[in-house]
């Protein structure tokens, strides 16, 4: 029997389309085996967020050859689409597949093993309008399923090179997503997640339906006990949205609303949507009409131009809103890009000067948000465990640790958090 290797690096719709690959692999009979084993074939799917995503996946791709030289080696995703010339002069990758017919990837594998010349399969992704269906039956993780509903993204911030390797927005037909979501349900699944490049743009293309409206159909079907959203933009949340969402019993009370910058002047220079008034404005609604909300965010250090003044309001503006959770990123130039030809480019040792400082800020505001629910019972859906310590997270997204004689994973219990750890509460189960 053939054997599969996969690794997936980048997005929560990265992880949902490596699962799509797999199933279709299995489908032909192969094996799937863990990364540092020996395979057949291995199957990176690349990021290119950043420059590191994709130094990652240079050496993730030199790795699998590596590891056997009679390897078939697959470049897929957002690096190759972007720079697809770069990523097949890589010594070792056999094909290579941008962000369309993935799924296809064992055609094109077997297509490469009559042929033994490299296989380029590049789509123009600006010129593709329809959702590329991916249905997934088995999962490997059993207890949250990550549910791809949309693609592309129409936002062209000033940094960023996602909308050019996903291509124009393109949502998946609600009745698919709920056959698959009942299909999950079937399987076992309690907690969805619903992702896409920007999720918050379901149904643009559809015209008669949104984010809000297939959530609350989700929230009818039986089985699934939690929903949630992946990162969402700021300007979804509507007043009308917002009192909607809070009167869906299964979705979860935590929601990611990429900020990228506390200062309206390093907003506009980044091309976002959005003031810091109507930011704040929409963490004040949400936390109005959603109990013990939890918000979290991304932010940007260092963007081009922006001053120590700058900065400063971007921090006190963080300290001023005591966001949950905040995931800190020093500015990455990324070639073809209008931010890269920006003046004033920030010194590395500043943006590492002000990342720290925004990181100790987060610990603390972090620490502030558990410290909330000390004392309090909360129902935790487990994922993993080892020797008699179990993990798993609270609706609004504590992680919480018990100690457990009985495997309790993929069980939502009952537990009262007990002890701050900082970053994690420590709970008790609670019979």
């Amino acid at each position: 029997m053939k054997k599969v290797a996969f690794y997936t690096l980048g997005c929560r719709v990265n992880q949902y389309e490596t699962e799509a690959i797999a199933e279709a692999f299995l489908k032909e009979g192969y094996k799937i085996v863990n990364f540092d084993d020996y395979a057949d074939v291995y199957v990176v799917n690349t990021c290119t967020v950043t420059n590191i995503g994709d130094k990652k996946s240079r050496n993730m791709l030199r790795k699998a050859k590596k590891q056997n030289p009679k390897a078939i080696v697959v470049a897929a995703g957002c690096y190759s689409q972007i720079a697809p010339d770069e990523v097949a002069s890589i010594d070792g990758v056999d094909v290579v597949v941008g962000t369309a017919d993935k799924v296809k990837i064992p055609e094109l594998v077997e297509e490469f093993l009559k042929e033994e010349k490299q296989i380029k399969h590049i789509d123009n992704i600006m010129n593709i309008r329809d959702f590329e269906e991916m249905e997934i039956d088995e999962y490997q993780d059993k207890t949250r399923a990550f549910l791809k509903i949309q693609d592309g993204c129409d936002r062209f911030c000033s940094y960023c090179l996602i909308p050019y390797a996903r291509g124009p927005v393109r949502s998946k037909n609600p009745n698919s997503v709920l056959k698959e979501v009942n299909n999950l349900a079937k399987n076992g699944f309690k907690e969805i997640i619903l992702s896409g490049i920007h999720v918050a743009s379901y149904g643009k293309d559809l015209n008669n339906i949104n984010l809000v409206d297939l959530i609350e159909k989700i929230n009818d079907i039986d089985g699934i006990e939690r929903i949630r959203i992946g990162s969402v933009d700021p300007t979804f949340f509507t007043d009308d949205r917002i009192e909607r969402l809070s009167k869906v019993k299964k979705l979860c009370n935590h929601f990611h609303l990429s900020l990228q910058s506390g200062c309206d002047e390093t907003l506009k220079r980044m091309n976002r949507k959005y003031t810091t008034h109507e930011y704040k404005d929409i963490v004040n609604k949400l936390r109005e009409f959603i109990e013990g909300v939890s918000i979290t965010t991304d932010v940007i250090v260092g963007f081009p131009g922006e001053t120590e003044k700058e900065f400063n309001i971007t921090y006190e503006f963080l300290k001023d809103i005591k966001l949950s959770k905040m995931h800190i990123f020093k500015y990455s130039q990324r070639h073809g890009t209008k931010a890269e030809k920006l003046p004033n480019q920030v010194p590395s040792p500043i943006k590492e000067e002000r990342s720290e400082k925004l990181i100790k800020l987060d610990e603390e505001l972090e620490r502030m948000f558990i410290e909330r629910f000390i004392s309090k019972d909360m129902k935790v859906l487990f994922e993993e465990g080892k020797d008699d310590i179990f993990y798993g997270y609270t609706t609004n997204y504590i992680k919480v640790m018990v100690k457990s004689c009985k495997d309790i994973t993929d069980k939502i219990l009952n537990v009262r958090l007990i002890e701050n750890l900082s970053n994690m509460a420590m709970g008790k189960i609670i019979k």
